[in-house]
């Protein structure tokens, strides 16, 4: 994968800022009708595809098909995916199976992901659900919407703020702290475990604190969010879920430091 050329860029250098710089920039571009994202059209011409799989679920996350059809003289159809729960993130995979015309294929990768987030809360299921709280930013905080409630509750948790199906949206940490989660994920769009601890690091919690590789197995609605629901159950449940050795990383709460 790492040879196949590159038509995209974000026109926002997040390795250089931090959360709260990065939610002003974005904010600025948004509210400045600019796109966050840079295509090449030369170069998506002269490969010349026939699908261009893009999205409108979040103009932020990634490209978008608005952002596509700016492309000139593009010969191709476009399929946005727009998924907002687990029930639909594996209909997207049956979806594109059949566009390319391997929808036998699709309907095994995602009766697989159906399959293990049911195994998952089957495994939790009569425990205490504990109250969680799942970070998509943290600088402000967002709390979690679209299927990101949905893999705590077959996790065996229950989102004290999030909405399943509904877009994620911005809270302060005050709120946050006055709902009483007994665990936080940070899970901001688009880092892994180690961005999101260095940063986390720096904050007051008041609870246990978590985290996890967003960027692979929670932001992107793709059959690996099976793989988050699987940790999910492990870091709520120990006792009852076996731990599948993803990568997380517990920040201290603010008392022992």
């Amino acid at each position: 994968m790492e040879a196949l050329p590159v038509v995209t860029a974000a026109r926002i250098d997040s390795d250089e800022l931090r959360s709260r710089d990065i939610d002003a920039a974005v904010r600025d571009a948004v509210m400045g009708g600019a796109s966050l994202y840079a295509l090449d059209d030369a170069l998506i011409r002269e490969l010349a595809p026939d699908l261009v799989i893009t999205q409108d679920l979040c103009h932020v996350c990634a490209v978008s098909s608005e952002d596509v059809t700016r492309v000139r003289s593009l010969d191709a159809d476009v399929l946005a995916l727009d998924p907002r729960t687990l029930a639909e993130v594996a209909e997207s995979v049956r979806a594109v199976a059949g566009r390319l015309g391997v929808a036998g294929r699709g309907e095994v990768v995602a009766s697989e992901m159906e399959g293990r987030i049911a195994a998952a809360a089957q495994a939790v299921a009569g425990a205490e659900r504990v109250p969680v709280f799942v970070a998509e930013w943290l600088d402000p905080p967002f709390a979690a919407g679209h299927w990101l409630p949905e893999m705590v509750a077959a996790a065996g948790g229950a989102d004290v703020l999030g909405g399943a199906g509904r877009p994620s949206f911005p809270t302060t940490w005050d709120e946050v702290f006055a709902a009483r989660p007994r665990v936080i994920v940070a899970a901001a769009c688009g880092f892994d475990a180690a961005r999101i601890a260095e940063e986390a690091a720096a904050m007051e919690f008041p609870c246990r604190t978590v985290a996890v590789d967003a960027n692979a197995r929670y932001s992107r609605p793709a059959p690996r969010l099976a793989e988050g629901v699987e940790q999910l159950a492990y870091l709520l449940h120990p006792g009852l879920a076996p731990d599948p050795g993803l990568p997380s990383i517990e920040i201290a709460p603010a008392w022992t430091r």
